[in-house]
């Protein structure tokens, strides 16, 4: 079984969907509410460990009733809490408007994550002892900085998604193996609004490069290796709020299992692509099983 440890965010989503976004200034009336376990981190952690992943998550939540459900949200799916700290305070929240064509809008409130500033006793034990480290721009860069460069130290493919978008120091990038900007992200980092140059600019700085596309699947790209592009299962999407987060955990799990690229690339796709035909976060994750027969109806690849 593929080790995965995941060093991020766990957030309550305060969920509302409504026919349209509102402008600046405007108020517009929901047609419902929800408050749904997420965070990238936690996402990321639900989506691997159901797709097959052994799965151990760094981080905090709060001492508030929030806390806890996220605690047992993450080790009901399977990921092990041991070093998910409790710090004073609020656990993070997102807030997030869905509209009806399944596209939506965050406001992220930090909470517990920002009291991960590095890395805590045992954490560095942790990530020597599994195969892959995930990693994103939900908790303060100095403990992002911290867990790519442990696991620099002891050989660990560390991925990371560079979300929310922000400038990164050159020592982060360095530590970095495989890097998964959407291509929103892929152009604030690049400085170029065309996916193919902005991966390209990208390795510039990492070895390896995903550019997620939405709708129309995902392009790789290394150095000394002609790009790739995948393309995504046509479904009807219903929220994409984690389609990245459940994207990367099952690409952790496919690439930890030694899959081509393609299949590896294929497989997460459907994930993703099971992901945004459910509300929610953590809980749309689906589970291993499911991304089998999604793969294996939309490719002409051999079923895992």
């Amino acid at each position: 079984m593929t080790g995965i440890a995941v060093l991020g965010s766990t957030n309550m989503d305060l969920v509302a969907y409504v026919a349209r976004a509102p402008k600046r200034g405007e108020t517009v009336t929901g047609r419902d509410f929800h408050t749904i376990p997420g965070g990238k981190g936690a996402n990321q952690a639900v989506a691997a460990a159901r797709a097959g992943g052994d799965v151990s998550m760094i981080g905090a939540v709060g001492a508030d009733d929030f806390g806890s459900l996220l605690r047992r949200t993450l080790e009901s799916s399977g990921v092990d809490t041991d070093l998910l700290r409790t710090a004073e305070g609020p656990s993070g929240t997102a807030h997030i408007v869905v509209d009806d064509e399944g596209g939506n809008s965050i406001v992220v409130v930090p909470g517990a994550n920002g009291h991960v500033t590095s890395l805590a006793p045992g954490d560095e034990t942790l990530i020597a002892s599994v195969d892959t480290l995930l990693l994103q721009l939900e908790l303060p860069l100095s403990a992002v900085l911290d867990g790519a460069e442990a696991a620099r130290r002891h050989g660990v493919r560390t991925v990371l998604t560079p979300a929310p978008a922000q400038p990164l120091p050159p020592e982060l990038l360095a530590a970095v193996d495989l890097l998964i900007p959407n291509e929103h992200e892929a152009a604030a980092l690049a400085g170029v609004f065309d996916p193919p140059a902005a991966a390209q600019e990208l390795l510039r700085q990492v070895p390896e490069v995903v550019i997620t596309l939405g709708s129309a699947g995902c392009l790789y790209a290394a150095r000394d290796t002609p790009p790739l592009t995948v393309p995504a299962p046509r479904v009807t999407a219903v929220d994409t709020t984690a389609a990245g987060d459940a994207f990367v955990g099952a690409l952790a799990v496919a690439l930890g299992e030694g899959r081509p690229m393609r299949e590896a690339l294929a497989w997460a796709s459907a994930a993703a692509a099971l992901c945004v035909q459910r509300p929610g976060a953590s809980p749309s994750m689906p589970y291993r099983p499911e991304i089998d027969a999604a793969y294996a109806s939309h490719t002409a690849g051999p079923r895992s």
